[in-house]
């Protein structure tokens, strides 16, 4: 049994409240700081095609870091756009549970009650 994944910011309200979710059922997760350890480029490229995202669509589009590297370009890659989340983490939404073959974005948290 493939043991469930939570890419996991700590500071953040809703990656907590997915944490708790699965404490509180017991259910023991790789908790993965994805802001001091973020996912490779095969691993980003397999949570997009799990999830069935497109990168902009993990992104979170208000953080400062999108709009100083200009990743509202739509003539930007699939791969530019992936190596932007992997050089600046910050920029992928949180949290996301991975359980097997299947994951969830938990916002809101519940989302990732569907998985697990």
């Amino acid at each position: 049994m493939n043991r469930i994944k939570i890419y996991h910011n700590p500071k953040c309200s809703k990656s907590r409240q997915a944490l708790a979710i699965l404490n509180d059922r017991e259910i023991e997760a790789e908790v993965i700081e994805y802001l001091k350890t973020p996912p490779n480029k095969k691993e980003l490229i397999n949570i997009l095609k799990i999830l069935d995202l497109e990168p902009r669509q993990l992104m979170r589009t208000h953080e400062t870091e999108y709009k100083a590297q200009g990743l509202d370009n739509e003539a930007l890659t699939v791969d530019q756009l992936i190596d932007a989340m992997i050089q600046h983490p910050k920029l992928i939404e949180r949290p996301i549970v991975i359980n097997n073959n299947r994951a969830a974005v938990g916002r809101p948290p519940e989302n990732i009650l569907e998985i697990i």
